[in-house]
């Protein structure tokens, strides 16, 4: 599934390249960015604060709220509750733009751009919009690359959000200098989520390190285990994502009213 990904990406890392040899790549944008870790860790009380996710579409649910704006979303999270946003930008698989970023900023919430980045370029462009923190899959990275955007990240005052799917993948993030750890539920081969998944690797947490959970989350019960389990912050997309109104849904979510995605 992640080589298929990164084949996906081939023509968008030949327009970067082009770019940067004409001296044309956008520069870095300037001035304040909402602090991704320390805004979380301020919403953060008895349950993890919640990155809630714009989501057009994906792999495994097909179309899920193709029409839904990005500003109208970003403001109706914002009012509910979330802590962050985190903002497809792969337009093959999960119909995303990257000007849904500049389009979601209105409430001022840190955005988290998700996508496929396995090239400094990618982070230099996401360097360029308002995004203050990226997701890093350790899984499609070797440990020399994951190294060099984690480095590259810090540079250009963004948070790398290193997402991993098992032990294997736990150990090389940390050795290669991960602090902010996003767990995913979801097993790539069969689709499945497993809520066991994050319960398991958070027992290798440091206190220093800030911990994420991913998919599967649907309920307040869910956001109570992953408190108890030591989770920062959980990431919350389709459930959110497939009704009429996702505001709605992270109200009823935090307020303990279990989603029916």
């Amino acid at each position: 599934m992640l080589e298929r990904f990164r084949r996906a990406k081939a023509h968008e890392i030949a327009a970067l390249e082009d770019l940067a040899a004409r001296g044309a790549l956008p520069p870095p944008l300037l001035g304040y960015r909402p602090p991704f870790v320390e805004t979380l860790r301020a919403r953060r009380a008895s349950l993890p604060a919640v990155i809630a996710e714009y989501k057009r579409a994906s792999p495994s649910e097909g179309d899920i709220n193709p029409g839904a704006m990005p500003e109208e979303v970003a403001a109706a999270y914002a009012q509910a509750g979330a802590g962050a946003i985190s903002v497809l930008t792969d337009r093959e698989y999960f119909k995303g733009e990257l000007s849904f970023l500049d389009r979601m900023i209105g409430p001022g919430l840190p955005l988290l751009r998700k996508d496929f980045l396995f090239h400094p370029l990618q982070v230099e462009q996401s360097a360029a919009t308002p995004a203050s923190a990226v997701l890093l899959i350790a899984r499609m990275l070797t440990d020399n690359v994951l190294k060099e955007l984690i480095r590259l990240c810090a540079k250009l005052a963004l948070t790398p959000v290193v997402e991993i799917f098992d032990t294997l993948d736990l150990r090389r993030a940390k050795a290669d200098g991960a602090t902010v750890i996003q767990v995913n539920n979801r097993d790539l081969q069969t689709m499945r989520i497993d809520m066991d998944t994050s319960r398991r690797l958070i027992a290798a947490r440091e206190p220093e390190e800030f911990w994420i959970t991913a998919s599967g989350i649907r309920s307040r019960d869910d956001l109570l285990a992953a408190a108890v389990s030591g989770f920062d912050a959980a990431l919350i997309g389709t459930s959110l994502m497939r009704g009429n109104d996702p505001g709605a849904a992270l109200a009823a979510l935090l307020q303990g009213e279990e989603s029916r995605a």
